[in-house]
């Protein structure tokens, strides 16, 4: 519940979000059969989208990085191929956790899909899925998505 809050303080003025969910792990362990699923909704076929991955994590996990792999339905069925993301937590040669946080606790907002283009108006649904080949992830204690609406850097 706290990353809720964290990260819906970061994000509360961002007049381009257009949704933003996170989902706790029991015990602080992603277990492999755990697939949380985000469903959102699309109503400007016309604008692009930035869709983000937030991971909530210890720094004692036991790994520099995290494979997860993504599904996306739309109201036409699926949305182009399921990805494999790999995400880097800490960096690999000094250790140094990656995101934002206080004590042995970080957070990390990840770019996943830039520019995604929604072809139809509806309810999207975005699935991740653990890809480690190991059943629990003891130190992942949340994980969720952000989209919001894609601003050109000028």
């Amino acid at each position: 519940m706290a990353m809720l809050g964290l990260l819906a303080g970061l994000t509360a003025c961002d007049p381009n979000r257009v949704f933003e969910q996170n989902i706790d792990f029991a015990n602080y362990s992603w277990d492999v059969q755990k697939k949380p699923a985000f469903t959102f909704a699309i109503q400007d076929t016309t604008a692009r989208y930035d869709v983000y991955f937030n991971v909530r994590y210890a720094s004692a996990y036991g790994f520099y990085n995290l494979y997860m792999k993504h599904t996306l339905t739309g109201p036409g069925g699926p949305v182009g191929q399921p990805l494999l993301h790999q995400i880097l937590l800490m960096d690999p040669k000094t250790g140094e956790p990656k995101g934002s946080g206080t004590g042995d606790i970080y957070d990390l907002q990840l770019l996943a899909l830039p520019n995604q283009h929604f072809a139809k108006p509806g309810s999207y649904t975005l699935t991740l899925e653990q890809y480690m080949r190991q059943d629990q992830l003891p130190g992942l204690m949340a994980v969720g998505v952000r989209v919001a609406k894609h601003v050109e850097k000028k």
